[in-house]
């Protein structure tokens, strides 16, 4: 829910890609409209969450508020250098990432009987799916128009990695907390590194790149490495697969500093 809250961070992040960003804030290009219009349908998820987690009284709202404004305030670095090739091929993994949390958290969800929380997390995930269908697309179209620059630029932002939206969250006490959240999202398996491979090896699929042909020198070496890295993250799986079990255990203020194994 905190990441969905950081709004206005993700939109300023869109309009800092050349050639596509809104100018005025109230710009016809199709680009700006298609901004504004994404923005406003992702504002609906955090305030659907919010509500819910207002209502059910078993967070600590004033933590969870604490955090929001400190992920607001420090913003987010996703290493795209205001190139909409690498920010449509962000948009296009961290749509489908948050669609694949958002659906794992629903069948939990169901599965221990909250069944209201349940249809929420599965409203929004097919939100989620119909955004990464949208930017997965574009980014099609420049494979198909582009193929060097595109698949160049898809190996760029693999080398370093697909950052998550919240990487920079503080809650005013804990210096990690990004990285012990998302310990137990990958504990919980609501978002974890076999999903990351999976969403590396989806987009390799649908953006055709281990078949691309005529590409230039740097660009062989780019298609090169992506068809390497789904396997590589496989095997790095493999080999931390059941390490860590028992590992330490870490206070989360949004639960009233309740431990949990990170």
């Amino acid at each position: 829910m905190i990441t969905e809250e950081a709004l206005p961070t993700y939109q300023t992040m869109l309009n800092s890609f050349d050639g596509v960003r809104d100018e005025t804030g109230a710009s016809l290009t199709s680009w700006a409209i298609w901004t504004r219009g994404w923005t406003a349908e992702e504002n609906r998820h955090g305030d659907l969450l919010k509500h819910y987690l207002y209502l059910c009284g078993r967070v600590d709202m004033r933590q969870i508020e604490k955090t929001i404004q400190y992920l607001i305030a420090c913003g987010m670095y996703i290493n795209t250098e205001n190139s909409p090739y690498r920010g449509y091929i962000y948009t296009s993994f961290q749509e489908r990432a948050t669609f694949i949390s958002h659906s794992n958290t629903a069948r939990q969800a169901k599965q221990y009987g909250d069944l209201k929380l349940a249809k929420m997390c599965g409203t929004i995930a097919a939100d989620e799916k119909r955004h990464a269908a949208a930017y997965t697309n574009v980014v099609e179209k420049l494979f198909e128009l582009d193929p060097d620059g595109a698949v160049v630029a898809f190996a760029e932002m693999m080398k370093k990695k697909i950052v998550m939206p919240a990487h920079l969250m503080f809650d005013g006490r804990d210096g990690a907390l990004f990285d012990h959240f998302a310990a137990v999202a990958q504990k919980l398996g609501v978002y974890t590194a076999s999903d990351y491979a999976d969403i590396i090896e989806f987009l390799m699929g649908r953006w055709r790149v281990e078949s691309l042909v005529g590409l230039s020198d740097e660009g062989k070496k780019a298609q090169d490495f992506l068809c390497q890295l789904a396997p590589r993250y496989r095997r790095l799986e493999e080999r931390t697969q059941g390490k860590g079990k028992h590992g330490p255990k870490q206070r989360f203020s949004w639960i009233f500093d309740r431990e949990l194994q990170v």
